[in-house]
């Protein structure tokens, strides 16, 4: 059946036409109310002809009215908002092309300092020849480094494989949609580690035990979107070193640190999980998460130029000198990668510290007061990632978290439910992200509206969800 039918007779195009005509409000006329445009554009052909510019923007604004608040939304990590003379400097560079560095040697060179930045953040045994890239978020960001890690092990192993074989890469169950997008565009076959019990992400030793001379690297996750968990990178780094005593294989590991690795450095100083071992050969975050930008923009980052094949580089002129490239995309906006320069000299480190632990701390007091109210049980208490998830108590036959998730969302809140992957698939679980923006003030308006749909969640006879895949719009 097709999406969208056009009128069959003519009585049906005169409604529509009739109803056209009504779309567009008198005053949208650019001077006289009685005058001009008689009808709305169509919304599925390109007009006959333009519009003026206000009535262009009232038209999309209009529309735009029904999505949803994005500060009221705890399903993304993606920041949802920014100081007034952020916007304003993102709206200065929206025009410049980030690839065009030789035309923007500034916007290059903004994009190179935070490189280093975050070098230094993430203790590079030299930052200065750490190699590394802006990309238009983590997910491409995953995407370069899975296949640095597959160019790697077919250079190394060119003797003994052609370049069409087939590896593998080792990684928890939890990991974000894009690992699984990079394995199976290049064409590499994914292990994964299950969840069992109430362990919910990567297992070290299970990793390990995976592992084989076909193995391009492990992936571990700085935060986990599942519950906001870290995993043990160290721990995995240490089973991974014990594998190599062993066996002779030197597996490399990849950080996908998406949101962690714009908060551990900051509020868990002591924490080892980036380059202080030897392991880690690359890390990958989002700018535009706990980085505190607007999307879209993330970044890659290798130990050293070793670690990246040179192969996979290409070259630009930049200011008489050389420019090395590496991304999957090539035209981009030059604004996030400035905006995200902007927010780095704008904050420093003891003020990313402040903003990530307020989050923390209201993730955290959000958690305890949820699982006061009696109907909820814990699964992480947002003291890693300031995310947190949970489910419903044991005794709560009633409602579940489908139930919980409609009802606040009639509240305008965003709060997502989903169920868990293999080995977990019964457990169905309710995940809060508090992000830079929702403050303490917002979280009260949140635990105001949960007590006012409990009472009716209550009284229920069972859970008015029958089937998971049909009761929440949210994908994990």
């Amino acid at each position: 059946m097709a999406l969208h039918k056009g009128a069959t007779d003519d009585s049906e195009q005169e409604t529509e036409k009739e109803r056209r005509r009504l779309s567009l409000n008198p005053f949208y006329g650019e001077a006289n109310p009685v005058s001009g445009m008689t009808s709305a554009p169509p919304t599925h052909r390109l007009p006959d002809g333009p519009l003026p510019p206000s009535t262009a923007y009232q038209l999309v604004h209009d529309e735009l009215m029904l999505d949803g608040n994005s500060r009221l939304n705890l399903a993304t990590f993606v920041t949802t908002w920014m100081e007034p003379q952020a916007g304003v400097l993102m709206s200065e560079c929206r025009d410049k092309n980030m690839i065009d560095k030789d035309e923007y040697p500034r916007t290059a060179e903004l994009e190179r300092r935070c490189v280093a930045m975050l070098a230094d953040l993430w203790h590079a045994p030299d930052p200065t020849s750490t190699v590394g890239c802006s990309t238009t978020g983590s997910s491409e960001a995953c995407m370069l480094a899975g296949m640095a890690l597959k160019r790697r092990w077919a250079n190394r192993n060119s003797d003994r494989y052609p370049r069409s074989a087939r590896p593998n890469l080792i990684m928890g169950i939890n990991v974000q949609v894009c690992w699984e997008k990079f394995c199976n565009f290049w064409e590499v076959e994914a292990r994964l580690v299950p969840m069992e019990g109430d362990r919910f992400h990567l297992d070290p030793q299970a990793a390990a035990d995976l592992c084989d001379e076909n193995t391009i690297g492990v992936v571990a996750v700085l935060g986990s979107t599942f519950d906001g968990s870290y995993e043990p990178v160290a721990d995995l780094c240490a089973a991974l070193d014990a594998l190599q005593e062993r066996t002779g294989l030197d597996i490399p590991v990849h950080v996908d640190g998406a949101s962690g690795a714009m908060v551990a450095p900051f509020i868990d100083e002591d924490l080892v999980w980036d380059f202080r071992l030897p392991r880690v050969a690359s890390i990958n975050t989002s700018g535009h998460k706990y980085g505190l930008v607007y999307p879209g923009v993330g970044w890659a980052l290798w130990r050293s130029p070793a670690d990246l094949p040179e192969e996979l580089v290409f070259r630009v002129n930049y200011l008489g000198g050389d420019m090395p490239t590496f991304a999957l995309n090539f035209s981009r906006p030059g604004a996030q990668v400035a905006a995200q320069y902007y927010t780095f000299v704008r904050l420093g480190r003891a003020g990313y510290r402040a903003v990530q632990q307020t989050a923390r701390d209201i993730a955290r007091g959000l958690a305890e007061r949820i699982e006061a109210m009696g109907d909820f049980q814990l699964l992480t208490h947002g003291d890693e990632l300031p995310v947190f998830a949970f489910t419903t108590a044991p005794d709560v036959t009633s409602f579940d978290v489908f139930d919980v998730s409609r009802r606040l969302r009639e509240q305008g809140w965003l709060v997502p439910a989903y169920t868990f992957p293999k080995n977990r698939e019964d457990l169905s679980v309710l995940r809060m992200v508090c992000r830079n923006g929702f403050s303490a003030d917002l979280a009260d308006l949140l635990m105001d509206d949960l007590l006012q749909v409990l009472p009716e969640l209550r009284r229920q006879q069972e859970p008015m969800s029958k089937d998971a895949a049909t009761v929440t719009a949210f994908h994990h």
